[in-house]
């Protein structure tokens, strides 16, 4: 089972929740136990597990990813200036398996599913949903 999931994106670096559109997918397949793979189809948006309490920790998150990766930067080559877009999601990673478990995905308390935006704002951004039980 796989299903592609589609959203728009309003700035250039944003973490924008996906957990209950997944979790909604899965209760919609009728499995009961197995993993979740979700992943972006972008070089330059990532899909990360995180805290999904206090909205300061995505503020934190992408100012330190700034930090490291400056949009900007003298020795980049890449001709369409996203070079730190393409860094970013290269450290955060372009997919996450999780587990299913009765129907429901495994996470912590504070945990949700994010899909990361580095190159936006994007209309039209992807990601897949691979069921396997």
């Amino acid at each position: 089972m796989i299903k592609k999931f589609t959203l728009t994106t309003n700035s250039r670096d944003e973490m924008i929740e996906i957990t209950s559109d997944v979790q909604n997918w899965i209760a919609s397949q009728d499995i009961q136990n197995g993993i979740a793979v979700v992943t972006s189809l972008h070089t330059t948006a990532g899909i990360t597990v995180n805290e999904n309490a206090d909205p300061d920790v995505k503020k934190d998150f992408l100012m330190r990813l700034d930090e490291v990766y400056p949009w900007e930067h003298p020795k980049d080559r890449h001709a369409e200036g996203n070079t730190a877009s393409h860094l970013k999601t290269s450290t955060v990673g372009h997919a996450q398996t999780l587990v299913i478990e009765d129907g429901k995905l495994i996470l912590g308390t504070w945990q949700g599913i994010y899909f990361c935006e580095f190159d936006g704002p994007r209309s039209n951004r992807s990601y897949v949903v691979k069921l396997i039980g």
